[in-house]
């Protein structure tokens, strides 16, 4: 079969052309600002990419038009579509019909950490020798890839709560089917299309109903949102993990570098890693649940994190320059904001933290949670905001931080920020990028900035 996937540049539909790919199936697609690295990942699997989304994309003729949610009506090829009643179907319907259906389906859903989670799963099934496929919304440094097919018949994947396309507003997960189940957290957000947080705990639930008697629902019991989600109803056995003293899963002998796994009361094996954070131990023990549930012994799932090497992006080196050490990190949410400052701070200590960030998702953007932003970077001792194309002023959100924060806007704002922070900067401190886009490419500029400065380095 021959599909042409509208919006194929995106980390999904990017993931789902590879696994089509892989099936047998031809694959070609489009996008709009087509550009590495996706676009040439996808080219030398041999998928030749369109550049825009225009009409005549038809006369391709595809036997099927997989379409992602970045696809809006009055885009010139979606009319097309329409008009000339062509097939067609979403992304996420496509892969639960043809790539899932016949699988052992492991998917991640929560705000926070399905990356991670699916990352870390993912990583302790393929230690076990069960050779999984896995679709990650982003890139396993274990794995070097977003997807496979994998050669066994489980397969893990993150379960995305946004919608599934303009012609389907249920959240991307209903159409996966799992038959382990992992509910990190829940929180509030993608406020551009969930009114508020009922509603994305109606879409959980939604899941929860997908999930067989046959299955299992590995649950956080520190999170009172999923406690709602499951009193609404649940016909599959429920495991939790968290800190509650009744949770089935939970961690103890807690160190910066290890815990040990108890598993109804009793230990079960130890994890010694290099990831830090209390987030992190929650999304260790949720993988090392659902692992268990698909055959893997504690023990042995324990043992693999020690050759866990995390996500691209997850606080990610991306350099050291006179003793200036520049992480990245996706969070985009004040709760991963939180949580990543705090996951800093475990493994420096009191060393200086400059964080900075750009309030780049849809929600951010729309200015939903810009009050909760002091207190999420209340721990670093510098912040530094770019708050470009915001429909609100970042600098007074910024406000009840003091003189510690900054925030830039306007023309040249990002090369101003750059040059606060390499003027603030001393050897020893650890700059904090924040942001779930490219920034800018502002950790470069950082770190080539910093390997030149003498003044604000000695």
């Amino acid at each position: 079969m021959h599909i042409h996937i509208v919006g194929i540049c995106g980390t999904f539909m990017g993931g789902l052309a590879a696994l089509a790919r892989a099936s047998g199936h031809t694959v070609t697609g489009c996008d709009a600002n087509v550009y590495p690295p996706m676009s040439t990942q996808l080219e030398a699997l041999g998928i030749r990419i369109v550049e825009g989304f225009s009409a005549d994309q038809v006369a391709i003729r595809p036997d099927l038009f997989v379409i992602g949610n970045v696809a809006k009506r009055g885009m010139p090829l979606i009319e097309a579509i329409l008009d000339q009643r062509l097939p067609y179907t979403s992304g996420p319907q496509w892969l639960g019909e043809q790539v899932l259906a016949s699988k052992w389906v492991l998917a991640v859903a929560g705000t926070h950490g399905k990356t991670t989670t699916s990352s870390i799963l993912a990583w302790i099934l393929e230690a076990a020798g069960k050779q999984p496929g896995f679709l990650i919304g982003g890139v396993p440094l274990n794995f070097g890839e977003t997807a496979r097919l994998g050669n066994s018949e489980l397969f893990v994947i993150e379960a995305d709560e946004y919608d599934t396309a303009f012609f389907d507003k249920r959240s991307k997960f209903v159409h996966y089917r799992p038959k382990t189940a992992v509910l990190n957290n829940l929180e509030y957000d993608h406020a551009d299309i969930f009114a508020d947080l009922a509603a994305i705990e109606t879409q959980f639930h939604h899941l929860v109903r997908t999930v067989p008697s046959a299955g299992r629902v590995i649950c956080n019991s520190d999170e009172a949102a999923l406690a709602r989600v499951l009193a609404r109803g649940c016909w599959t056995p429920v495991e939790s993990f968290g800190q509650a003293a009744d949770a089935a899963w939970r961690a103890t002998d807690i160190t910066t570098e290890s815990f040990t796994v108890l598993h109804q009361g009793k230990p079960v094996g130890e994890v010694r890693w290099a990831v830090q954070g209390a987030h992190n131990r929650a999304n260790a023990l949720a993988a090392i649940a659902a692992t268990h549930h698909a055959g893997v012994p504690v023990a042995e799932a324990a043992a693999a994190l020690r050759q866990f090497q995390n996500v691209k992006r997850r606080m990610e080196l991306r350099g050291d320059a006179r003793g200036v050490r520049v992480f990245d990190d996706f969070a985009h949410h004040p709760t991963a904001i939180a949580t990543t400052v705090a996951g800093l701070r475990a493994a420096v200590g009191s060393a200086r933290i400059l964080a900075v960030l750009e309030p780049r998702s849809n929600t951010m953007k729309l200015g939903t949670m810009k009050a909760a932003l002091p207190e999420s970077l209340k721990d670093a001792d510098l912040v530094f905001g770019y708050g470009e194309g915001l429909g609100w002023d970042l600098g007074e959100a910024l406000a009840p931080l003091g003189e510690k924060a900054r925030a830039f806007a306007g023309e040249r704002a990002l090369d101003a920020l750059v040059e606060a922070v390499v003027s603030a900067a001393r050897p020893g401190d650890q700059v904090l990028v924040m942001s779930n886009g490219g920034f800018g490419g502002v950790h470069e500029k950082l770190l080539r900035k910093l390997a030149v400065s003498v003044r604000s380095l000695t």
